[in-house]
């Protein structure tokens, strides 16, 4: 069943100890201009999919929030339809968070950036000026400098000069590098360095470590130049006397934090426990993970968990084990997770956590639509018969499309114009279409159909492709709008976003501080 609460009456759930599921509903430009702050995204347009990773237990209560659209109870109805029992709406969505005297804060992985900024307050770390920065490397200083990020980003931009070693890859092989040289980690903005030194003086205090304040984007204000197309270097493998340092670092951390370690057979009770959620990470590095794969838990390396928290899992407080080789990774992620209110253990990996299945996720609700032939869809559209929605990505769509194709996305379907009739969605290798075709079945469309090979298809069927300007963020609701282009030389942007994460802590109300443990 479905109950329309008031924001008052959610807050008042978000506020229990129990464990809850906070959804929103909409896309990723307005998520970004502003949502509640622990409402994970999982966006209308590929919700029945998604929702199921992040909210595994089907038991779990879900609270949902949508744009004051009516969106909310569309997903209601689909979630129980998947046999989720318990599921609340905030009646008027997102406005009426605001008009009750919420915040709606702007931004994404808002959790995640505020306790970094909390981490700051509390813990201290060192940060390095830019222009110091340049007096370091201009004078040759000896210091080990690193890109925190992921590779993926490393790639895209960083300072020059800096190697890759992502958070919780650099406690984890601490002990491969020079010993008591200075280390200095930098991010794009302030939450990954803040996290990644503090992560450092927590396991290892005695090691100087400062990171580059406000990351890439402070290093370009402050008149200096990124270094672009890196390839980062392998992460230096760890020999025995290192793996075993690390592995005892481990264990005295834990014991100092008190994060307990979990065997295979406390996770298979864990997994077996109808009362409680529990998700399964593993926490190493992709290279680590290769060869010696875990099946039942979800590849997370630590940069990626604690950064994007919200986006891999919805249920405050919820139980988590991280599966580690040595336990260091899965001990500073631990750290980070329990401060989110978060019950996280680290689980070391064996044949036995091997044996461990994945966590069996409800089926999603999406009845596949009919298809139809590339060739005769162009037919039917040339002769006035049906019109194509283009249902793909905005970015995709702009790239090359069909000449006279509509882009359309899940929210918005009930402004396609009423004739002709007849649509067939262009769709991509994601669940999309047929979910964008049940929503456009229940608007009255029984005419909906989606072309068979989507694009690939129609390209060699013959049809005409277009390609345009990427679209106007407002209309492009599936791209982050908020300080949108900080990493493409907006300077304001930057200004933006570097104000807003400084800001993130003051925004907080009674019930959302308490919510952090550090």
């Amino acid at each position: 069943m479905t109950k329309t609460i008031t924001p008052e009456e959610a807050m008042d759930r978000l506020s229990t100890v129990a464990e809850i599921a906070f959804v929103d509903l909409r896309e990723a430009g307005p998520f970004s201009e502003g949502h509640p702050l622990f409402a994970a995204p999982c966006p209308w347009s590929g919700f029945e999919t998604a929702i199921t990773h992040l909210v595994p237990r089907r038991t779990t209560p879900v609270l949902l929030i949508d744009g004051g659209d009516g969106i909310a109870q569309q997903a209601a109805e689909a979630l129980n339809g998947m046999g989720y029992p318990e599921v609340a709406t905030v009646g008027g969505g997102a406005p009426a968070w605001a008009a009750a005297g919420f915040t709606l804060f702007k931004g994404v992985h808002v959790p995640s950036k505020t306790l970094g900024e909390l981490a700051e307050e509390v813990l201290h770390p060192s940060a390095l000026p830019p222009a110091t920065l340049a007096e370091w490397l201009a004078d040759g200083r000896d210091f080990l400098f690193y890109d925190c990020r992921p590779a993926s980003e490393h790639r895209t931009m960083t300072v020059p000069g800096a190697g890759w070693m992502p958070n919780g890859e650099l406690p984890h092989r601490l002990d491969m590098l020079p010993p008591g040289v200075p280390i200095v980690v930098t991010c794009a903005g302030r939450t990954r360095g803040i996290v990644g030194a503090a992560t450092l003086g927590l396991v290892a205090p005695d090691r100087p470590v400062h990171w580059l304040e406000d990351g890439t984007q402070g290093w370009r204000l402050a008149g200096f130049e990124l270094s672009f197309g890196n390839a980062p270097a392998d992460l230096p493998r760890l020999d025995d006397t290192s793996a075993a340092r690390t592995r005892a670092r481990a264990d005295d951390f834990m014991t100092a934090q008190g994060i307990p370690l979990a065997t295979a057979a406390d996770v298979a009770s864990m997994q077996d426990d109808p009362g409680r959620t529990t998700f399964l990470f593993d926490v190493r590095d992709p290279a680590d993970t290769a060869s010696a794969r875990l099946p039942g838990f979800a590849p997370a390396p630590v940069v990626t968990l604690v950064q994007a928290t919200d986006t891999l899992m919805a249920v405050r407080r919820a139980r988590v084990v991280l599966a580690d080789d040595l336990g260091l990774r899965g001990a500073v992620a631990a750290w980070w997770l329990r401060a989110l209110g978060h019950d996280a253990h680290v689980a070391l990996v064996s044949d036995d956590l091997r044996a461990i299945a994945p966590v069996k996720t409800p089926v999603p609700n999406v009845d596949p639509l009919p298809r139809i032939g590339a060739k005769a869809a162009l037919s039917d559209v040339a002769q006035g018969r049906a019109r194509f929605i283009d249902v793909r990505s905005s970015s995709d769509h702009a790239a090359g499309h069909v000449a006279g194709a509509l882009w359309s996305i899940r929210p918005h379907l009930s402004r396609i114009p009423a004739t002709p009739s007849r649509i067939y969605l262009i769709g991509d290798d994601t669940p999309r279409a047929d979910l964008a075709g049940r929503t456009l079945h229940h608007l009255g469309r029984s005419g909906t159909m989606i072309v068979e090979g989507g694009m690939p298809a129609l390209k060699a069927a013959g049809a005409t492709i277009d390609r345009c300007p990427p679209m106007q963020l407002a209309q492009a609701c599936d791209v982050t709008s908020f300080a949108h282009g900080r990493h493409e030389g907006n300077a304001e942007a930057s200004r933006q976003y570097l104000a807003w994460e400084k800001g993130l802590v003051g925004q907080l109300g009674q019930v959302e501080r308490a919510a952090f443990r550090l």
